[in-house]
């Protein structure tokens, strides 16, 4: 385990030992739980995030392109129904609290669709390396992901290059491309991965991966949770919000937890064009 991490309990009693996923985001950059949910708890997310993505489709700047055939949206909480579900799950919680420390912010809830047609995107990281990882070694971010759908090979698989999420320079494009140079590196190291209905995973988004080509003719959605450290900024880049009443329906450990605007009425979410989404866009 890092010497930064906490251990995997915290304000809200919890008593799961998470030493083990903690050493994995530390050395692999990523972790699962298997069966977190059943898979007909996943089909309610996938029924939510079809109904989202028609939505987002429909109207300009509802979706933003990762690149041909790909695409992330950002919704809000009410709009999936197993929102509460995921991240008062105790393994989530206690994930999040030996990692970021008992202050971490709930501040992103989005999706990643590939469709038939995806290609390979460029190996990267989702935003540049914090100073703090950078000077302290420490992870102040982390990303869950759900996926929507029983995964197969020809659905075009997440790929992820273990142990990268420490690589840095400035040949990175951006601060998270890394040099077209060093892609065997990733290639020789890239793991994929195959979850199912109901696992749940946690990675740094600093460790170099990539979605791969989709072959089948469906699309693999998957769900995306970000959740910041205290020094963490990456809240600014998205624009979730609540209603005052679903606010009101929420446990005071998931309202302790959730960082984003309290409104009367929800507006659609016009999705930010990312310097990642222009590279993706050329891919």
């Amino acid at each position: 385990m890092s010497p930064h991490a906490c251990p995997g309990t915290g304000p809200d009693g919890l008593g799961m030992d998470v030493t083990a996923d903690v050493d994995a985001l530390y050395t692999d950059g990523i972790t699962a739980r298997k069966g977190a949910f059943t898979p007909e708890w996943a089909d309610r997310i996938r029924e939510d995030i079809e109904v989202a993505f028609e939505e987002a489709l429909a109207r300009p700047g509802g979706a933003v392109g990762r690149g041909p055939h790909r695409y992330y949206v950002e919704i809000h909480p009410e709009q999936l129904r197993g929102f509460v579900d995921l991240v008062d799950h105790p393994w989530v919680r206690s994930v999040c609290t030996a990692v970021l420390g008992p202050r971490y912010r709930i501040v992103e809830l989005g999706f990643d669709v590939p469709l038939a047609g995806a290609v390979d995107q460029p190996w990267h990281r989702d935003f540049p390396m914090p100073e703090e990882t950078r000077a302290e070694r420490r992870l102040t971010s982390l990303a869950f992901n759900v996926t929507a759908v029983d995964m197969e090979e020809d659905m075009g698989p997440f790929e992820i290059a273990p142990g990268t999420q420490w690589d840095d320079g400035p040949r990175f494009d951006h601060g998270m491309f890394p040099p077209r140079a060093d892609h065997p590196r990733y290639e020789q190291r890239a793991v994929r991965k195959y979850p199912q209905r109901g696992d749940i995973s946690a990675r740094t988004a600093l460790t170099i991966h990539r979605g791969t080509a989709n072959h089948s003719a469906r699309p693999r959605p998957v769900l995306v949770l970000g959740v910041d450290g205290p020094e963490a900024r990456n809240g600014e880049r998205h624009d979730t919000a609540v209603t005052r009443a679903y606010w009101e329906t929420l446990p005071e450990r998931v309202r302790r937890h959730l960082d984003c605007p309290i409104v009367d009425v929800l507006r659609p979410i016009t999705q930010k064009h990312t310097i990642e989404g222009l590279v993706m866009g050329d891919a």
